[in-house]
């Protein structure tokens, strides 16, 4: 490894790559500065001989390096690309023609990818939105079509295994599966009787009773259909089932994936100040920003971000100088807050049982007209509502708990989250406590059926009507608030030059906000995925529907937000709360499939003890051949293999994992090594101008 001269005045430098292995490639900055003394000494020098070099040491013909990934000059890195094709290198045929199919397999790649960007969904629309408002808000739209895809694949999925074949053997009259059962369970007539007034298809829609009900919306229109032939089977139960189960592990995959993508960026930039800092001022411009507002606005954000690392800072120093009794009166105000956030939270999940179970007993009742239709509705207005109110105040208790900012908004944040899935949760368990007669489902009305049929002739079928209100009701909620709240509110501020109307401003478009909205909808579609088999497909045309409706809201009436909330972390933890809303969904299919007897009047599980009971019971109609494989795959001789080849995999991936972060900590020790040469050069330049300066003063005075 060459070295550079030494000069008078300076220092003797450590050859830190060498010590720790690194190539040419990767050294200091001063040692990859050539020894020339011409004007252009200060340009990084490149090795033209270095990969074929290296290629002579490793005794092998690897494609040449990527110019795109090293630092160089534009300039220079025209140079170098024009002397490479100059250059004639000698390899075999076998090596060549290597490189031409990479060559070819790379422009093919390529040009795929082009091809597929061409029809990706609202790619021009996003880059506006990008352009216009920045990445922030652009993460927003981008969750939004990562869900709409999602749901619509998912809605491929139950429709290729569960509807297009029920509508195929309900079409050509397949036989259905006939046992005996008690029969009073089995009295289920969702159809009204005689004709109806014509608003009432109306209320039909909204509720999903009268005409929706019976239908392949719910559950409890599919049939336990069992097709057999010599060359043809199909079960119906069973693929309903395993559709369901499979739907979420899809999702779970798909989720899983994306939160890839979202940690590797988390894990590159780090948590300390010093990889904050550097990200603000190296990556955090947009260069997507179009026109001066936008660039401005970011300005604005970039301002913020370092305002707010500067107040953290702040805020820490000043909690370190407390003393012992501002640091309990601190923690008291704290606690005492916290107390008060939960005490609200907890409010509203008691509103939502006792909503529910008056709703349930009117709904019971027989009561119709409008009056019906807001019995039907008063457990969704009553989450919504709750949805609202709560996380406002929760929003000014977590001011009053004197957080740093970024600490204020993910407490609120949590909060927000613990009360949307937990009042979807409390809904499920009143509904839970009716259906199985608060678990005892061996007296009173249940000990019959072993659930309340009285009150539920077809439980299935109402609980998917419960998810299917609450879908329809946020949907409606976002309309209304556009068109009564959001577009009267931009029409005062512009035409009104009041102080209250300049003070108010136009509404900011806040992300995690909004964000969080998308994932308290899809919780519900995956509560009642198993209920209402088309729910993904509501869900699909509804957030169609709302990305319009949030593009025209955003470009119209809304101003983005000026605080705004960290994209390394923010997208790793809206994917972690939609996991956390998975498994809710998980929870109650899981619980509903194994414990609660299916309803006797309806769904394709209707004479089985259990959901899961088909299973074991499909299992021993198969081959002799099938048997073994699955009792293979799940004895000991299989298991135990698989076991410990996973825990081989793991720890290579573990050891890989702890080299890359070796590698990690060894650059950035690099690069702090290479700060403090920066620092010690400017140090002499400054040395030797003053030097200089004194020379030329010296020399004045004497002439």
């Amino acid at each position: 490894m060459s070295s550079e001269p030494q000069r008078p005045g300076s220092r003797e430098v450590h050859d830190y790559t060498e010590e720790y292995g690194y190539h040419s490639d990767q050294q200091s900055l001063r040692l990859r500065r050539g020894p020339s003394r011409v004007s252009n000494q200060n340009q990084p020098q490149f090795d033209w001989s270095s990969p074929h070099e290296e290629e002579d040491e490793e005794g092998s013909s690897g494609p040449p390096r990527d110019l795109r990934a090293t630092p160089l000059p534009m300039a220079l890195k025209r140079a170098i690309r024009q002397v490479q094709q100059m250059q004639v290198p000698v390899v075999s045929s076998r090596d060549s023609w290597k490189r031409k199919n990479a060559k070819s397999l790379r422009k093919l790649k390529d040009s795929g990818m082009g091809f597929l960007s061409f029809f990706s969904l609202w790619s021009k629309t996003l880059q506006k939105i990008g352009g216009n408002f920045g990445g922030g808000v652009q993460s927003y739209f981008l969750f939004l079509r990562f869900l709409v895809v999602l749901n619509f694949v998912s809605f491929l999925l139950i429709a290729g295994f569960v509807l297009v074949p029920s509508i195929v053997f309900r079409s050509v009259g397949a036989a259905l599966v006939n046992s005996t059962g008690q029969g009073a369970c089995m009295v289920y007539d969702p159809n009204p009787e005689g004709l109806v007034v014509f608003y009432n298809y109306f209320l039909y829609l909204l509720s999903g009773t009268g005409f929706m009900e019976y239908s392949y919306l719910f559950y409890g229109y599919y049939n336990n259909t069992m097709v057999e032939d010599q060359n043809f089977s199909y079960n119906i139960p069973l693929a309903y089932l395993f559709t369901a189960v499979f739907y979420f592990v899809f999702c779970l995959i798909c989720i899983i994936a994306r939160m890839g993508t979202a940690a590797r960026v988390v894990v590159a930039t780090g948590s300390s100040t010093v990889g904050d800092y550097s990200m603000i001022v190296f990556t955090s411009w947009d260069y997507g920003c179009l026109g001066d507002r936008a660039t401005k606005l970011k300005q604005q954000n970039i301002h913020y971000q370092l305002q707010v690392d500067l107040e953290e800072e702040s805020i820490k120093k000043r909690a370190a100088a407390l003393t012992l009794s501002q640091k309990i009166v601190l923690y008291s105000l704290r606690v005492s807050m916290c107390f008060v956030s939960f005490g609200l939270i907890i409010a509203a999940f008691y509103g939502i049982f006792a909503a529910t179970e008056f709703s349930q007993v009117k709904s019971g009742q027989g009561q119709g007209g409008i009056l019906g239709l807001f019995f039907e509705y008063l457990p969704s207005i009553v989450i919504t509502a709750g949805n609202f109110v709560v996380p406002l105040l929760c929003d000014q208790i977590a001011l009053i708990e004197r957080y740093s900012p970024s600490t204020t908004v993910i407490v609120a944040l949590l909060r927000a989250v613990f009360l949307r899935l937990v009042s979807l949760g409390v809904l499920l368990f009143t509904l839970w406590r009716q259906i199985t007669c608060e678990g005892a489902e061996n007296t009173g009305d249940c000990k019959l059926c072993q659930y309340n049929h009285l009150l539920y002739p077809c439980w299935e079928t109402r609980v998917g009507q419960e998810m299917y209100k609450l879908t329809l009701f946020d949907f409606l909620i976002n309309i209304a608030v556009l068109v009564l709240v959001e577009f009267p509110r931009r029409m005062v501020v512009d035409n009104w030059s009041n102080k209250l109307a300049q003070w108010v401003g136009r509404q900011e478009f806040v992300v995690p906000a909004n964000v969080l909205g998308l994932v308290y909808g899809q919780t519900v579609v995956w509560t009642g995925a198993l209920f209402c088999p088309l729910l993904p497909l509501i869900n699909t045309l509804k957030f169609i529907l709302l990305f319009y409706f949030k593009k025209i809201t955003l470009f119209h009436n809304c101003r983005p937000a000026l605080k705004t909330f960290r994209s390394t972390t923010s997208t790793f933890f809206f994917l972690v709360v939609l996991v956390f809303g998975l498994g809710l969904g998980t929870v109650v299919m899981t619980y509903s499939l194994s414990e609660i007897r299916p309803s006797m009047g309806c769904g394709p599980f209707r004479f089985f003890p259990s959901m899961w009971s088909i299973v074991p019971r499909s299992f021993h109609n198969l081959s002799i051949i099938t048997q073994e494989f699955l009792f293979f795959i799940g004895s000991q001789s299989f298991s135990i293999p698989l076991f410990a080849l996973s825990c081989v995999v793991m720890c290579y991936f573990v050891a890989l994992a702890s080299v890359y972060g070796k590698s990690v900590a060894l650059l950035r020790a690099q690069i702090k090594l290479e700060g403090r040469d920066k620092q010690f050069l400017v140090k002499q330049i400054e040395m030797l101008s003053r030097r200089q300066q004194i020379l030329k003063q010296t020399a004045g005075a004497s002439s």
